[in-house]
């Protein structure tokens, strides 16, 4: 990660925007392949398909490594899980988490969706998950901190019984896909962290990570994949958004219908 924040100039958020929009609409195409019987990575392959034919490229592929076009991660996987033969059925969960860029800039979005019927528990965290980003983004706002995110998204989160994930948090984005400020979504103990001003032409992305049980999470052997380390049911929302005057502008909003 950048060691400073870059501010956007209005060439530079107009770049954004266009790749914002690819990466949106690659998200949708993801969710719309996450069906009985797929496997992940025909789930990733739609995705791949979609960015290259749109003109952009994935940017997730060959990132430090990774050797696919999204992180298709499902249950208690929480993030980074990587597509194969694995089949989604129903009652499973699955998140997409993607990236794409064009001019030199980088989009960034995540969604978390059902596989056929789901239980309870399972509906009620993709929606906490989903509507704690917009809690978040109540702070995106010029004269808060970074960290007031943070904390809106904890104090949501934990209302409803599930917890966030403390070992990866939101960023900054642009030209990297990975910049200045990192974004908790949780209250980080005082000198933790830096704790910018958020201020006009930021583009950041707030991604909660929410667990149904406990916050704690391991890496398995593949190097990449995160997973809970009590197996609880985990889900992931992610969207790239531009400080403005006045509300957060939502770049990856388009497509998630």
């Amino acid at each position: 990660m950048s060691e400073s924040i870059t501010i956007k100039s209005p060439r530079e958020i107009e770049r954004m925007r266009e790749t914002c929009k690819i990466t949106a609409a690659a998200r949708s195409i993801g969710r719309q392949a996450v069906k009985d019987g797929m496997t992940t990575r025909q789930i990733d392959r739609a995705v791949h398909e979609f960015i290259v034919k749109s003109g952009a490229h994935p940017s997730c592929l060959g990132y430090e490594g990774f050797p696919a076009a999204t992180c298709v991660s499902v249950n208690d996987e929480v993030i980074h899980g990587i597509p194969g033969k694995r089949i989604v059925r129903s009652g499973d969960i699955v998140s997409i988490d993607l990236c794409s860029d064009i001019h030199g800039f980088v989009g960034d979005c995540a969604g978390t969706y059902p596989v056929g019927e789901v239980s309870e528990e399972a509906k009620k965290l993709i929606e906490v998950t989903r509507q704690a980003f917009f809690e978040g983004i109540k702070f995106a706002k010029v004269g808060y901190r970074v960290h007031d995110i943070g904390e809106a998204v904890q104090d949501y989160v934990e209302s409803h019984g599930f917890s966030v994930v403390r070992d990866y948090v939101g960023h900054g984005i642009g030209r990297g896909m990975h910049e200045a400020p990192e974004v908790p979504n949780y209250r980080p103990q005082r000198g933790y962290m830096p704790n910018p001003r958020l201020v006009k032409g930021m583009t950041i992305c707030i991604e909660p990570m929410v667990c149904a049980g406990d916050y704690k999470v391991k890496v398995l052997r593949d190097g990449w994949t995160v997973v809970t380390a009590d197996h609880s049911l985990a889900a992931h929302y992610e969207n790239t958004i531009l400080i403005t005057d006045g509300e957060a502008e939502i770049l990856t909003m388009a497509e998630d219908i």
